[in-house]
């Protein structure tokens, strides 16, 4: 069964950093499935909204693609040898304040910006930017 695992959410002041870790397990031998079968994004839910896309990046890590309110500011980088990718956050605002899920998706080459193509889901780590 595939997991994901969020860690290194927390407080901090408008204009810091923060960087997420989302690593995944459950890849044995006999499930078929290796990391780099999956294409990885990370999302985000205030409280009262709808979760949306954040960033995701692509199988080999060639790719990303970001929403525009954190484009420029958060970067998404992966490491296939440990099933792990990142999520670093500068210059944090009020507004990014949310919880944060990885998530993944397998065969599929490009980057998924749609929630409701990603099949497994992390539990979430809260983010929350004072001012």
């Amino acid at each position: 069964q595939v997991q994901l695992v969020e860690s290194g959410g927390g407080l901090v002041q408008a204009g810091g950093s923060l960087r997420l870790s989302c690593t995944v397990s459950g890849l044995t031998f006999g499930s078929g499935l290796t990391f780099t079968m999956f294409a990885m994004g990370w999302f985000r839910q205030a409280p009262g909204k709808e979760r949306e896309f954040v960033g995701g990046i692509s199988w080999n890590g060639r790719d990303t693609d970001y929403a525009d309110s954190v484009k420029g500011r958060f970067t998404i980088s992966r490491d296939n040898a440990k099933n792990t990718i990142y999520l670093q956050m500068d210059s944090l605002i009020p507004e990014d304040t949310a919880v944060y899920y990885c998530a993944a998706v397998a065969h599929v080459l490009g980057i998924e910006r749609s929630l409701h193509e990603y099949k497994h889901w992390g539990e979430g780590t809260q983010v929350t930017v004072s001012s």
